[in-house]
């Protein structure tokens, strides 16, 4: 790839600027054995300031991931158990009457915090859900008369429970596009597990540091805007987004009948922070069409309805999507 002095001045900015992500890696991976795909994701969304989705079974260490990622960067963090009886209120706070006084003084609630872990957030009534997602939307909460700003960085790990559907509130397809990316954690291999049975059961756990600032997490984020996108990948980009909401016109005519909608524009404007996040964190200044292709599916996975006659076909959002990378060129 021919690299003028403009984009090499990026790529050696970005080469010093981005030492830190391995800092935080090797320090999560104290506690976290394997999973370096969702240690990953949780950086891409803390780099472009987006929210991300977890979608795991119980005891794959998702909320020891979230904490840890919030202590290494020195981050205030909370977590949310979300239950069918939850309030609003309860998530981003409420105006206490103090009879001393005789005013209300506020009681802000969890959400204010920088890393916040919804757990468990298909639990909740449709109202706690649209009072987070529009902390998470505007980055900022109304209490009584009263609005918040809140602390910056702020992200939402969200996590879903594929199994126990009973008894849940499955999150709307419009307030599941707010979030940049659905990332699905899997088990860990056999040797994995094995480092994690020695890890834990013999000895002292061992004890995340601090490495950097969350100032260090706002600067990043500007280096990331500024890193180089070719015309052709920014084009790549469109044509992905495109091929999910007219598969007949890049040769998936097949799956016309198995696609209800496509992705929307935000998946568009995510898909490219993303890949320019994917590179930051191989510390090059640079976006080349792996990244495009190695973050693709986490952030097209949710945007991508498909009808019921791809469930009756057992054809997942998932197949769909690997079916357009598949038949898009590559630049």
């Amino acid at each position: 790839m021919p690299l003028d002095s403009h984009i090499q001045e990026i790529h050696a900015e970005i080469e010093r600027e981005s030492e830190f992500v391995e800092r935080i890696v090797s320090e999560i991976g104290k506690v976290i054995v394997g999973q370096r795909t969702m240690v990953e994701r949780m950086l891409i969304g803390l780099l472009c300031d987006g929210h991300i989705l977890l979608e795991g079974v119980p005891g794959l260490a998702k909320t020891l991931a979230v904490s840890s990622l919030a202590r290494t960067i020195h981050a205030k963090f909370q977590r949310i158990q979300f239950t069918p009886d939850l309030l609003p209120a309860d998530v981003v706070g409420t105006p206490v009457y103090e009879q001393k006084k005789s005013t209300f003084t506020v009681k802000k609630g969890p959400i204010f915090a920088n890393i916040v872990l919804a757990d468990e957030v298909n639990r909740a009534p449709a109202k706690v859900q649209s009072a987070m997602l529009e902390a998470m939307q505007e980055h900022q909460v109304t209490i009584g008369d009263q609005t918040f700003a809140l602390e910056d960085p702020f992200l939402v790990l969200a996590t879903q429970n594929p199994i126990e559907q009973e008894g849940t509130y499955p999150l709307p397809e419009a307030q599941i596009d707010r979030f940049m990316l659905k990332v699905v954690v899997t088990y860990p291999s056999k040797a994995e597990e094995r480092q994690i049975l020695d890890r834990m059961t013999e000895g002292d756990v061992p004890h995340v540091n601090e490495v950097v600032e969350p100032a260090d997490i706002i600067r990043a984020r500007q280096l990331v805007r500024r890193i180089y996108m070719d015309e052709k990948i920014k084009n790549y980009i469109v044509e992905i987004v495109c091929a999910t909401r007219k598969p007949a016109e890049y040769g998936l005519a097949d799956y016309t009948d198995f696609v209800d909608y496509g992705a929307s524009p935000r998946a568009t404007i995510w898909l490219a922070l993303a890949s320019k996040a994917h590179a930051f964190l191989r510390h090059r200044g640079y976006v080349t069409p792996e990244d495009v292709k190695a973050i693709g599916m986490d952030v097209l996975r949710h945007r991508v309805i498909p009808t019921y006659e791809a469930e009756a076909e057992e054809v997942t959002a998932e197949a769909i999507v690997t079916k357009v990378f598949d038949s898009v060129e590559v630049p």
